[in-house]
This record gives C-alpha cells, sequence and structure tokens, in this order.
C-alpha cells in the first residue's frame, strides 16, 4: 500500500506540474509576442507618420528608398519595404523579403484596413511582419497607394521563451522529488496506524484477547481504532464467560464423579451378591438380578471414564512412564480380553519405548474393542518404526523415530461425517444408541442389533495401575459410555502423539494409527 500511495502521490505531483508547465509556458509566449508586437505596431505607425508628412506623393525610386531608409532608422534598423504602386524600396538592400511578406498580408494592407501584422517562419526562423497604409491627411483618410512593411526578428523573443521552459521543466525535479518526500511521510502516517492495527488483529487472531490499539486523533483511523477496541473488549469478556462457564461444568462434572463413587461401590457390592445367589432366585428375579449388576458396573465404569476426562481437563494427568516392550503390552492386552484368537498380529520383537503402559492398554483396548464389535474379520494389529535411522539412545529416537500401532479392520468402514467426530466425547454414528441388558444364563449381553461406532469405552478394561482396570476400557463386553475414544486420543496426546483415522480404506474397512515418539532410556525407570 506504501508503494501504490508513493507512486500516486508523484504521479499527481508529475502531472500537475507539466500542467502548470505548460500553462505558465502558454501564457508567458503569449505575453512576450504580444508586447512585441504591440511595440512593432505602435513604432511603425509612429515613425511612418512622422516620415510621411514631408513625403511628396508620388514619389520615384529614389526618394521611395530614402523615404524606406527614414522609417527603418527610426525603428531601430529594422528591414523596411516601402512600396508605391509598381515601385519598391527596401532599407536593406541586400535583405531578401519577398519569402517574409506573404501576398494575405499584402492583400489586407492594400485593402486599406488599417494596419495589420503576421507571424512567419522565413527558413526557420521566426519573424514578425507589420503592414500598414499611408493615408492622406484630409478628413476621408483616403489611402496614398504607399505600403510600408516591418519586419522584426523574433528570434530573441523564441530564445526568452525556450530558456524560461527549460527552466520550468528544470523545477519539474525537484517538484516531483519533494513530493514523493511528502508521499513517503503521508504514506507514513496514514499507515502507521493500519499496521498497527493489523498487527493487534493478527495477535487477537493469535489468542492475545488483551491486544489493544492506541487511539489518536478524531479521524476515520481513530473510529476504527476505536471500534476495533470495543469488538476485542466485548471478545475479551465473553471468552472470560465462556472460559468460567467451562471451568464450572468441569468442576461439576469431577465433583459430581467423586461423590458418586462411593455409593457405588456400595451398589456393586450389593449388585454382587444379587449375582452370586442368582441361582436360587426365581427367573425373573435372576434376570433383574444380573441386569442390575451389569447396569451398576457400567455406570461405575462411566464415573470412572469422567474422572478420567476431567483430570484431563483440568491438566492433571501424569505419566507414569518407563521404558515398556511394546509387543509385550499389546500381547497382554489382548490376552487380558481373550482376543489374541480374533486378532491378526504383526508385532516385530524389540520395539521397546518409554511410554505409561497403563495408558497404552487403555488405547489399545479401545481400538481393537471397536474394531472388533463395528468391524468385519480380519483384524489386524501391526507394529512399527518409522523415520530416522536404526539404533536406540536416550530421549528421542535418531532422526524423529515413531512408534506407529495400526488396528484395521475390513468392515464398511466410517461414514464421512463419523470421520471428523469419532473422537468426540459422548459421540455416536447411530443415535439409536442400544443398551445392555441381562440374559438369563449369563452375565451382560449386548442387545441385538450392532452399534455404529461411538468413540465408547471397549467392551474390555486394561489393567490399572495395580493391574486392574483402568479408566476408558470396559468389562462388559456391551456399549461403553461413550467417551473411551476421547479418553484414548488424550492419552495419545499425553505422550506426544495422536491418532489418526483412515475412514475407507481402499480394500474396505478403517484404520485407526496410533502415533507416539520413539523415546529410550538406558534402563528402566520414570522418563
Amino acid at each position: 500500500m506504501r508503494v501504490r500511495l508513493v507512486v500516486t502521490f508523484v504521479l499527481v505531483a508529475l502531472l500537475s506540474a507539466v500542467t502548470a508547465t505548460a500553462l505558465a509556458y502558454r501564457d508567458a509566449r503569449t505575453a512576450v509576442l504580444q508586447r512585441t508586437q504591440n511595440t512593432a505596431v505602435d513604432d511603425l505607425r509612429e515613425r511612418v507618420a512622422a516620415v510621411a508628412a514631408g513625403f511628396d506623393l508620388p514619389p520615384d525610386q529614389r526618394s521611395l528608398s530614402r523615404f524606406a531608409a527614414e522609417v527603418s532608422e527610426g525603428l531601430g534598423a529594422r528591414i523596411v519595404v516601402a512600396r508605391h504602386q509598381d515601385l519598391t524600396a527596401v532599407s536593406d538592400a541586400y535583405a531578401d523579403t519577398e519569402g517574409r511578406i506573404t501576398a494575405e498580408l499584402r492583400a489586407a494592407v492594400r485593402a486599406g484596413d488599417g494596419t495589420r501584422f503576421q507571424r512567419v517562419e522565413w527558413r526557420g526562423e521566426p519573424y514578425l511582419v507589420v503592414g500598414t497604409p499611408v493615408t492622406y491627411a484630409d478628413g476621408d483618410r483616403r489611402t496614398s497607394g504607399l505600403e510600408v512593411f516591418a519586419i522584426t526578428d523574433l528570434r530573441a523573443e523564441r530564445d526568452d521563451t525556450e530558456a524560461l521552459l527549460d527552466s520550468v521543466r528544470e523545477g519539474i525535479v525537484p517538484v516531483v522529488a519533494v513530493a514523493a518526500l511528502l508521499a513517503l511521510l503521508a504514506a507514513g502516517t496514514v499507515l502507521r496506524p493500519v499496521r498497527k492495527l493489523g498487527r493487534a488483529t493478527r495477535e487477537l487472531a493469535a489468542g492475545d484477547l488483551g491486544s489493544r490499539v492506541a487511539v489518536r486523533g478524531h479521524d476515520e483511523l481513530a473510529d476504527l481504532a476505536r471500534t476495533f477496541n470495543e469488538t476485542a473488549g466485548a471478545l475479551q469478556s465473553s471468552d472470560a464467560e465462556l472460559r468460567a462457564q467451562e471451568a464450572k461444568a468441569r468442576r461439576f462434572v469431577a465433583d459430581v464423579s467423586h461423590e458418586l463413587r462411593t455409593p457405588l461401590a456400595a451398589m456393586a457390592m450389593v449388585a454382587t451378591v444379587l449375582e452370586e445367589d442368582a441361582d436360587q432366585l426365581p427367573p425373573d428375579a435372576a434376570r433383574a438380578a444380573r441386569t442390575v449388576g451389569a447396569e451398576t458396573a457400567r455406570l461405575s465404569r462411566l464415573v470412572e471414564d469422567l474422572m478420567e476426562i476431567s483430570r484431563f481437563d483440568a491438566g492433571a494427568a501424569r505419566l507414569n512412564a518407563s521404558e515398556t516392550d511394546l509387543a509385550d503390552t499389546v500381547r497382554a492386552s489382548l490376552a487380558l480380553r481373550g482376543w489374541t484368537d480374533r486378532v491378526t498380529l504383526g508385532l516385530p520383537e524389540g520395539v521397546r519405548a518409554v511410554v505409561d503402559r497403563r495408558r497404552v492398554d487403555v488405547i489399545v483396548a479401545n481400538l481393537v474393542g471397536n474394531a472388533l464389535r463395528h468391524g468385519a474379520p480380519p483384524v489386524t494389529v501391526t507394529l512399527a518404526v518409522v523415520g530416522g535411522g536404526a539404533g536406540g539412545a536416550p530421549g528421542v529416537g535418531e532422526g524423529g523415530e515413531r512408534v506407529v500401532l495400526e488396528v484395521a479392520d475390513r468392515g464398511p468402514g466410517l461414514p464421512p461425517e463419523a470421520r471428523e467426530r469419532v473422537f468426540d466425547r459422548f459421540y455416536k454414528a447411530d443415535e439409536a444408541r442400544t443398551r445392555t441388558t441381562a440374559t438369563a444364563t449369563g452375565p451382560a449381553a449386548t442387545a441385538t442389533g450392532p452399534a455404529a461406532p461411538d468413540g465408547g469405552s471397549a467392551p474390555d478394561s486394561g489393567p490399572g495401575p495395580d493391574g486392574g482396570p483402568g479408566p476408558g476400557a470396559g468389562l462388559d463386553g456391551g456399549q461403553g459410555s461413550g467417551l473411551g475414544m476421547a479418553i484414548a486420543l488424550e492419552n495419545a496426546r499425553l505422550h506426544g502423539g495422536t491418532i489418526e483415522v483412515e475412514a475407507q480404506r481402499p480394500g474396505g474397512g478403517a484404520a485407526f494409527t496410533l502415533v507416539l515418539p520413539l523415546r529410550r532410556t538406558d534402563g528402566e525407570g520414570e522418563e
């Protein structure tokens, strides 16, 4: 914008200077020529009147030549041509006058209409030719037939006007330079507030809601800065309100989950007693006892998942990391849930990394459980190290090595709208959420009809810190809490990684890929 402003300003200044120069040259030239021709006309009239008073008509060649010479002496030795009928006399016998006195001027003077003048170019030089008829001194002012022409050289006037034009033309350069300097100053004055406003806008877009612009003056830019500050203030207030509401909501969820743990523990113990004695109850009572037990367990997992999510939201989640054999961790997770025979494994030996074993187990349980529940066989789990060179070193692997764990199936895949929301909390692609019901012959079983991928807990839980179930993975083989995939993603991010989704594979099915940075230590221990 600065360049455009300067160029525009300079062009306007240049156009103005050129226009002013052209007008000044025209007016100056006109004034100089007007003064010269007026002087020439007046001088010729006065000199002719003075000399013609003692001149006898009709003249002979000698007297006509003497008349022309006397008129020329009074005009500063200008060339004078006197004509009377067929006689012509020139004050300078060597001067060529035929090309300078035109037929049009002769005819105008012969008509007796007073003094006439004409500017002519002769041999590339400018001249002013003034002609006047000589009249008798009687009252009727009859023409005597004597005509007088004076030729004035205009080269001096031409040189003066050209010198003026050169001076004005040379003055254009400093005028344009001054105009460019003024344009830079004006552009700085205009663009400085715009740059400050742009900087504040970028800071606001980057998340600095306290960014403001100093308001100076009362022009349009000041109004714009004032409007920006008002908008930023309103946005900051709205953001503060939203953050406060979000914090209250998270605190509410955490508090409710915490308060529910004690009564749920009591309910779980009662449900366990009822399930143990279910075989001694009537069929309907036994079914009800098993249903209560299953739903109580499900509610307990939901509370645990909410507690885990609240820890992530509060930034309280921590890694209990140690160097772990990832292939063994995956096999143990599948064996604990009885999935080893249902999954095709591609797990190379010797892939070790510093991870939180419990959290990796939760991720594997969710990814594999969803593939088994919503996909179709074969379900494959492959582990690989990509990027960088071979070998390990303390810290991040050489060349930015990453651990990639892919869980794929051959089912229908994910619909496009589900891909972006699969990690949302409580999201289920099929809104008609099926519920877990009890049967008369076993603990809980999934209701008829497969549920769409819900991002919820996997059917079984992984070990917690003490080898027990961990948040984000259930043990009932039924519908999850809807938080499992969200917890899995948060666990991956806690390791500095992520989970990528391929909703529709070329051969059919979906693939979820866990990507973690490969970190190693020289020995076992916390990271």
